[in-house]
């Protein structure tokens, strides 16, 4: 959907990849979840191994859910594309990028 502006926007983005050094924005949604209306945003390093990411930071947030089983099988996709990362990959390796957005689903 495009943008109508009423004027030029001449300021660049307070959140743009270059402010971060090695560190990039990834936000995970959870999928057909109630619980939680819209994406988490998290703060990681580029070279943070999937697994890390996972029991660090995404499990420590998605265990607010009461309902939330952390060893239940779960499917991922990145930008609509099925995503089958390894604990031992880099966000990087994964080709996470800044602002990249992660869906998650209950399998």
């Amino acid at each position: 959907m495009a943008v109508k502006a009423i004027g030029e926007y001449r300021f660049p983005s307070r959140s743009r990849q270059e402010l971060y050094g090695d560190d990039q924005l990834v936000s995970v949604w959870f999928a057909d979840n109630p619980w939680w209306c819209a994406a988490a945003m998290f703060r990681a390093p580029q070279a943070m191994t999937w697994g890390d990411f996972w029991t660090q930071m995404v499990v420590p947030y998605a265990e607010e859910d009461p309902d939330w089983k952390a060893d239940a099988a779960y499917s991922f996709s990145l930008w609509g594309v099925p995503l089958t990362p390894r604990p031992d990959q880099t966000l990087a390796e994964l080709g996470i990028e800044h602002k990249d957005v992660i869906a998650l689903r209950a399998a």
